[in-house]
Protein backbone atom coordinates (compact mmCIF):
# COMPACT_ATOMS: atom_id res chain seq x y z
CA UNK A 1 0.00 0.00 0.00
CA UNK A 2 1.34 3.36 -0.98
CA UNK A 3 0.41 6.84 0.00
CA UNK A 4 1.05 8.36 -3.41
CA UNK A 5 -1.63 10.39 -5.14
CA UNK A 6 -2.49 9.77 -8.76
CA UNK A 7 -0.71 12.02 -11.22
CA UNK A 8 -2.31 15.41 -12.00
CA UNK A 9 -3.76 15.87 -15.47
CA UNK A 10 -2.02 18.25 -17.84
CA UNK A 11 -5.09 20.42 -18.49
CA UNK A 12 -7.48 21.76 -15.87
CA UNK A 13 -11.04 20.43 -15.94
CA UNK A 14 -13.49 22.50 -18.01
CA UNK A 15 -15.28 25.28 -16.11
CA UNK A 16 -19.00 24.62 -15.85
CA UNK A 17 -21.19 27.74 -15.47
CA UNK A 18 -22.66 28.05 -12.06
CA UNK A 19 -26.42 27.48 -11.97
CA UNK A 20 -26.87 30.09 -9.23
CA UNK A 21 -27.05 32.93 -11.76
CA UNK A 22 -29.95 31.25 -13.55
CA UNK A 23 -31.70 30.48 -10.28
CA UNK A 24 -31.25 34.04 -9.09
CA UNK A 25 -32.65 35.45 -12.34
CA UNK A 26 -35.69 33.15 -12.14
CA UNK A 27 -36.26 34.09 -8.51
CA UNK A 28 -36.11 37.82 -9.33
CA UNK A 29 -38.52 37.30 -12.24
CA UNK A 30 -41.00 35.38 -10.06
CA UNK A 31 -40.78 38.02 -7.32
CA UNK A 32 -41.39 40.82 -9.85
CA UNK A 33 -44.43 39.07 -11.34
CA UNK A 34 -45.85 38.33 -7.87
CA UNK A 35 -45.35 41.98 -6.86
CA UNK A 36 -47.06 43.22 -10.02
CA UNK A 37 -50.01 40.88 -9.43
CA UNK A 38 -50.30 42.01 -5.82
CA UNK A 39 -50.30 45.68 -6.79
CA UNK A 40 -52.79 45.10 -9.62
CA UNK A 41 -55.10 43.09 -7.39
CA UNK A 42 -54.98 45.71 -4.67
CA UNK A 43 -55.80 48.52 -7.10
CA UNK A 44 -58.69 46.53 -8.54
CA UNK A 45 -60.06 45.67 -5.08
CA UNK A 46 -59.81 49.27 -3.84
CA UNK A 47 -61.46 50.72 -6.95
CA UNK A 48 -64.59 48.56 -6.64
CA UNK A 49 -67.58 50.11 -4.81
CA UNK A 50 -68.43 48.79 -1.37
CA UNK A 51 -71.73 47.08 -0.60
CA UNK A 52 -72.88 50.24 1.18
CA UNK A 53 -72.22 52.28 -1.96
CA UNK A 54 -74.22 49.79 -4.03
CA UNK A 55 -77.14 49.94 -1.55
CA UNK A 56 -77.12 53.76 -1.56
CA UNK A 57 -77.13 53.79 -5.36
CA UNK A 58 -80.06 51.35 -5.36
CA UNK A 59 -81.93 53.53 -2.89
CA UNK A 60 -81.46 56.60 -5.10
CA UNK A 61 -82.57 54.62 -8.17
CA UNK A 62 -85.71 53.41 -6.41
CA UNK A 63 -86.66 56.94 -5.33
CA UNK A 64 -86.13 58.19 -8.89
CA UNK A 65 -88.16 55.28 -10.22
CA UNK A 66 -91.09 56.07 -7.89
CA UNK A 67 -90.99 59.71 -8.94
CA UNK A 68 -91.10 58.67 -12.61
CA UNK A 69 -93.86 56.09 -11.99
CA UNK A 70 -91.54 53.32 -13.20
CA UNK A 71 -91.79 49.62 -12.49
CA UNK A 72 -89.40 46.73 -12.08
CA UNK A 73 -86.00 46.34 -10.47
CA UNK A 74 -83.52 49.06 -11.46
CA UNK A 75 -80.17 47.91 -12.80
CA UNK A 76 -78.45 49.81 -9.98
CA UNK A 77 -79.90 47.22 -7.59
CA UNK A 78 -78.29 44.18 -9.25
CA UNK A 79 -75.68 43.72 -6.50
CA UNK A 80 -78.12 44.09 -3.59
CA UNK A 81 -79.17 41.01 -1.61
CA UNK A 82 -82.82 39.98 -1.71
CA UNK A 83 -83.79 40.91 1.84
CA UNK A 84 -81.99 44.25 1.63
CA UNK A 85 -83.72 45.00 -1.68
CA UNK A 86 -87.11 44.28 -0.13
CA UNK A 87 -86.40 46.73 2.70
CA UNK A 88 -85.28 49.38 0.20
CA UNK A 89 -88.48 48.95 -1.83
CA UNK A 90 -90.66 49.30 1.26
CA UNK A 91 -88.66 52.34 2.40
CA UNK A 92 -89.01 54.00 -1.02
CA UNK A 93 -92.74 53.25 -1.06
CA UNK A 94 -93.19 54.74 2.42
CA UNK A 95 -91.26 57.82 1.34
CA UNK A 96 -93.41 58.14 -1.77
CA UNK A 97 -96.57 57.93 0.36
CA UNK A 98 -95.30 60.68 2.67
CA UNK A 99 -94.86 58.50 5.72
CA UNK A 100 -91.23 59.50 6.21
CA UNK A 101 -89.81 62.84 7.30
CA UNK A 102 -86.92 64.62 5.60
CA UNK A 103 -84.35 62.43 7.36
CA UNK A 104 -86.03 59.21 6.19
CA UNK A 105 -87.48 58.37 9.60
CA UNK A 106 -91.05 57.22 10.11
CA UNK A 107 -93.24 60.21 10.97
CA UNK A 108 -95.94 58.69 13.16
CA UNK A 109 -97.64 62.06 13.75
CA UNK A 110 -98.43 62.45 10.06
CA UNK A 111 -99.69 58.89 9.71
CA UNK A 112 -101.71 58.69 12.94
CA UNK A 113 -103.22 62.16 12.81
CA UNK A 114 -104.06 61.94 9.14
CA UNK A 115 -102.12 65.05 8.14
CA UNK A 116 -100.53 63.40 5.12
CA UNK A 117 -100.21 65.53 2.06
CA UNK A 118 -102.30 63.77 -0.53
CA UNK A 119 -100.71 63.82 -3.99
Amino acid sequence: MTNQLPPMPDSPPPVVPKPTATKRRNLILVAAVAGALAVGGSVYWISRPSYDDIVKGCQRALVAQYQADGRGRPSACDGVKGDDYDVLVVNAAMGNLGWLDDDGNFDKDKVLEGTLDQP
